[in-house]
């Protein structure tokens, strides 16, 4: 196996932090990185994907690389020795303490690596001064990358903030829905109770119509099927027999009756169950809706008023009273036509209300019309 200083340092740096691996793990696509580093990454996504090639991972916890973990451990060791004692380093090439640093290099060295060839005509600098300047380089370095982290956490918060109101006002808007439209289908399940409940009636008076006339035709029947038979019965008498009782029977043969009624109102009235059936209950709905109520759109008001929950009225919070936090403007929308509104303001004397061009982009004016019980055309 190659040793650890035989490999370019390149190779034994994790992409993530830049530093010599610690604690290597490797996921299936043959990239490596510090267990603590993958862990961190995957955190800050929510998503188990490969920092270099994005490629998702299927591990939870990827198998530990070992062999790198032995290369960089070596590396390491060759690279700088540390003392039993003491917290100076020790040159891997000399032994000697490292107290300089090659600008040109970019490394620490010691006393003899200064008078080397490698290092000849190289800038260098005493370790600690050498610190001092990389470090204040690189904390005004960090500066800017603080500033737009924390301008990052701001926005996150905000989104985060966002779709958890979208989520509460979804939840809210659909039980608000599902009171509504219970509420016609209560109006609807009584419509159509009623209705039905008139037809019934309708059935059960021309029903028991139907019936006494059925009776009386049925009692009409008897009698002439009576009268028919007992006159056949007199005709069949001896001739003496028959002349005897002819005025009698004549006078019954005469009796005069009435013919039976025709049949009316034998049918349900299906036009006035059926017809525009639709459009009469629809009439009836309106009937209830004596107005069209304004909808208010909570996504624009200000911060000092509170809608109700069906979005139809406002008050004022009572947070405070800046005039310019204290307004809501409608979803509804008009290009033409002639508009007209009325609005119930109860007993409080400070109200305006106003007509706006669409996507007002800026806070109403109250400057106009702003005084109690006015309205600003």
């Amino acid at each position: 196996m190659a040793s650890g200083s035989s490999l370019p340092e390149e190779d034994l740096t994790c992409p993530v932090c830049f530093d010599i691996f610690k604690d290597p793990v490797v996921l299936k696509c043959s990239h490596s990185f510090c267990k603590t580093c993958l862990q961190k990454y995957w955190e800050q996504t929510g998503s188990r994907v490969c920092p270099v090639c994005r490629r998702k991972s299927s591990m939870e916890f990827p198998p530990r690389n070992l062999a790198l973990k032995n290369l960089c451990e070596a590396f390491s060791k060759h690279r700088i020795q540390k003392p039993a004692t003491g917290s100076e380093s020790l040159c891997g090439l000399h032994g000697e303490k490292l107290k300089l640093f090659c600008l040109n290099e970019e490394v620490p060295i010691c006393i003899v690596c200064q008078t080397s060839e490698k290092h000849e005509n190289h800038q260098l600098r005493p370790v600690q001064e050498a610190a001092r300047k990389y470090k204040e380089e690189l904390q005004t370095a960090l500066k800017p990358l603080k500033e737009k982290l924390e301008a990052f956490n701001k926005e996150k918060q905000k989104n985060d903030e966002a779709a958890e109101l979208i989520e509460s006002q979804t939840q809210q808007i659909e039980r608000q829905i599902r009171v509504e439209f219970e509420k016609l289908h209560q109006f609807l399940r009584d419509e159509e109770a009623a209705r039905i409940t008139a037809l019934r009636e309708e059935e059960e008076q021309k029903s028991q119509r139907m019936k006494e006339r059925i009776d009386k035709m049925t009692r009409e029947i008897s009698s002439l099927s009576d009268t028919i038979r007992d006159l056949e019965q007199e005709m069949k008498a001896d001739d003496i027999t028959f002349l005897q009782k002819y005025k009698t029977t004549n006078k019954r043969a005469q009796c005069k009756v009435a013919h039976p009624e025709k049949l009316s109102g034998g049918r349900i009235n299906v036009a006035n169950h059926l017809g525009n059936l639709k459009y009469r209950v629809w009439e009836k709905m309106m009937e209830i809706i004596q107005y069209i109520p304004v909808t208010l759109d909570p996504n624009m008001k200000g911060s000092n008023v509170i809608l109700s929950d069906d979005l139809t009225s406002v008050r004022h919070s009572g947070m405070s009273a800046d005039p310019r936090t204290a307004f809501v403007f409608s979803s509804e929308r008009f290009s033409s036509g002639k508009h007209c509104w009325d609005v119930e303001v109860g007993d409080n004397p400070d109200w305006v209300v106003g007509v706006g061009i669409e996507d007002l982009h800026f806070r109403p004016n109250f400057g106009l019309g702003n005084h109690p019980g006015s309205d600003v055309g």
